[in-house]
């Protein structure tokens, strides 16, 4: 009957044939005992679901029934018992601290990210905005530096015009007052008024060069802004160790192995002479349904004896780490 337990039908099919329980355990490797649970349904003697599945669907070839529809009908009879088994896994204290420690690292992760946006618009601002000033304040100090030499030129040449007439009337009046000495030594005389008469002319250049000079030489003050410190911060980069796992069979053994982010690098049947080669990020866990069925393990090229894990009906578990 379709709607009978999977065990139930196994059972039968396994009778129709004339087999019995000790063949079955013999040609999966297993113990009477792994046998008698899937035909009884107790599911729970056998500690993974995916190990159950495994032996199912290997029985199932063997009896002759179509191992997919025994899975899908296995998959129902297994709801009530993975709703438990979570009901068990939450009310455990260890899965409420990892639940913790999940949510610490997910809130490092954003808190890291803010700080990155918050140091690169800092930057952003130091190199671009900080810049546009320094240059705007350069150009405000240099133009008014420009129209302070106009009013310098208008008295510089002011004082040059009055201290000319000054010069001049100065020369004119001098030959009147030296009439009467003319004519007692003409040409002595002529000389000396025509000396005295040239001599206030040159003194227009003192006057006009301090003035050309105040005009022209005008310190230009400029406001240096000091270049900022360019700050180049590291984060840390967290680099995973991968790990490398390699294994041969003899017989056929259901294994499973996983790496450390829970990614499951090999979950099948494997058979005789079958070789696993996986690498993954270290510790790796491994699970082997036949232990007699395993031919080597080598990890990161090392052999690893197996009689060093617990072994418990002919299965182990265990984590191999760096």
């Amino acid at each position: 009957m379709v709607n009978d337990p999977v065990g139930l039908q196994l059972k039968r099919a396994r009778e129709k044939l004339g087999l019995g329980i000790d063949d079955i355990a013999r040609a999966q490797h297993l113990r009477p005992a792994i046998i008698q649970a899937i035909e009884n349904s107790e599911h729970t003697r056998i500690d993974s679901e995916l190990f159950l599945k495994g032996y199912v669907r290997a029985y199932a070839s063997q009896v002759g029934l179509d191992p997919d529809s025994l899975i899908a009908n296995l998959d129902r009879e297994l709801e009530p018992l993975r709703v438990e088994r979570e009901k068990q896994h939450e009310d455990n204290p260890l899965v409420d601290i990892e639940r913790r420690r999940r949510q610490k690292r997910r809130m490092a992760k954003i808190l890291i990210l803010i700080l990155a946006v918050a140091l690169a618009g800092v930057l952003a601002y130091r190199f671009v905005l900080q810049d546009d000033g320094t240059s705007a304040t350069v150009e405000s100090v240099e133009q008014p530096s420009e129209p302070e030499s106009e009013p310098d030129m208008t008295t510089a040449g002011s004082a040059t015009e009055s201290e000319v007439p000054a010069t001049e009337g100065a020369a004119e009046l001098a030959p009147l007052d030296d009439e009467p000495v003319l004519s007692e030594a003409e040409t002595p005389a002529g000389e000396s008024v025509s000396e005295e008469a040239s001599e206030p002319a040159p003194q227009e250049s003192p006057l006009a060069e301090p003035a050309a000079e105040s005009a022209v030489e005008q310190p230009v003050t400029v406001v240096e802004q000091p270049e900022p410190l360019v700050e180049n911060p590291e984060e840390p980069v967290v680099v995973g160790d991968t790990a490398r796992l390699q294994m041969t069979f003899t017989a056929d053994c259901w294994v499973q192995v996983s790496d450390a982010n829970g990614n499951r690098l090999v979950a099948s049947l494997q058979r005789q002479g079958d070789r696993v080669d996986v690498s993954g990020d270290a510790p790796l866990r491994v699970v082997i349904g036949a232990v007699d069925a395993v031919g080597s393990v080598r990890f990161q090229g090392e052999p690893v004896d197996l009689g060093d894990f617990r072994v418990a009906n002919n299965r182990t578990e265990f984590t191999l780490s760096l």
